[in-house]
């Protein structure tokens, strides 16, 4: 059997019980890199015996798209701005 590639950005983030602790609440929504992910029960878990809480398993620690051409799935060829890279370069000795 074959071991299953892993990413380097593989994700988490925490998943309350029925009756999550505050500070379980203030983590909802924020994922972490799994290398980096902060230990369940939390450390100001205010039940951590009885702590019901989870995590949830991500591909990728981003959203969403990031860019521009990420959201219409298009490139932008040309842009609008001009191409600062033309002209001639800094020292002296650039043609």
């Amino acid at each position: 059997m074959t071991k299953p590639t892993t990413s380097r950005w593989n994700a988490v983030s925490i998943l309350t019980g029925s009756v999550g602790c505050q500070a379980a609440r203030a983590l909802k929504g924020q994922r972490f890199l799994s290398t980096a992910a902060p230990r369940i029960p939390l450390s100001d878990c205010s039940a951590p015996q009885n702590c019901q809480c989870v995590y949830r398993k991500y591909s990728d620690r981003r959203v969403g798209p990031r860019r521009a051409e990420d959201h219409g799935g298009m490139r932008r060829v040309g842009g609008s701005a001009p191409e600062r890279r033309a002209g001639r370069g800094r020292r002296s000795t650039d043609e």
